[in-house]
């Protein structure tokens, strides 16, 4: 997975907090084993705070933990609460106003599959748990 994304990061730091589920992580240890800046970290956990997956506490002894046991979380609910999707064309505004028909109808129909492709995402996702990643061992794959 290509580790500057925000799912990346997040999936990561996780995976590390579920294993050792006792010690709280800081942003800037989170931030030298992803080769990333602190301040992204916030960014990036941030919504995953405000989803119910994570804890912060300020302080000498604070930093980021889990929520709720790790066997709880899903990869899903990480997903839906970083709240970006992969699969989004640029959305119209306007300053990307659609003003060619042929345009439209490619958005139209576009957009139709990748929510549904985004949709069997999600439910690939709710399949694995937080507590798979930290012993290294992610939900069986479909032999199909």
């Amino acid at each position: 997975m290509k580790r500057n994304s925000r799912l990346s990061l997040a999936l990561h730091t996780l995976g590390h907090m579920a294993a050792d589920p006792g010690r709280p992580l800081t942003s800037a240890e989170i931030a030298g084993h992803s080769d990333t800046h602190p301040a992204f970290v916030r960014r990036v956990l941030g919504p995953l705070k405000d989803g119910g997956i994570l804890r912060s506490e300020k302080g000498h002894a604070g930093g980021w933990s889990l929520a709720r046991p790790a066997e709880e979380i899903t990869l899903a609910d990480v997903y839906v609460a970083l709240g970006e999707r992969f699969l989004r064309p640029e959305p119209e505004g306007e300053d990307n106003p659609v003003t060619c028909a042929i345009e439209k109808a490619l958005r139209g129909g576009v957009e139709i599959a990748l929510d549904r492709a985004e949709a069997t995402l999600i439910a690939e996702l709710a399949h694995m748990t937080i507590a798979s990643l930290a012993i290294g061992r992610a939900a069986p794959q479909d032999a199909s």
